[in-house]
């Protein structure tokens, strides 16, 4: 599974972890990634989405109804 939120667009960064004796290695920051179904009576089915943290909020503060819109908006699949 990519670990791409649908929502917040939020995608992997990418660093170095940093040894006691400062060796640096590759390494990267996936955000937290989690499969969330959810109910939209608008469409009068369950939609399950890839949401990071951050897209689990915006979705209570702003409501699926309005989140999912845009997402039609944008042309991504779900």
């Amino acid at each position: 599974m990519a670990a791409v939120c649908q929502v917040t667009g939020a995608v992997p960064g990418f660093g170095h972890n940093i040894s006691h004796s400062h060796r640096r290695t590759k390494r990267r920051f996936d955000p937290n990634i989690q499969k969330k179904t959810y109910f939209v009576p608008s469409l009068g089915r369950k939609v399950t989405l890839t949401l990071s943290a951050k897209g689990i909020k915006v979705i209570d503060a702003r409501g699926i109804e309005a989140v999912v819109a845009d997402l039609q908006k944008r042309g991504v699949k779900f």
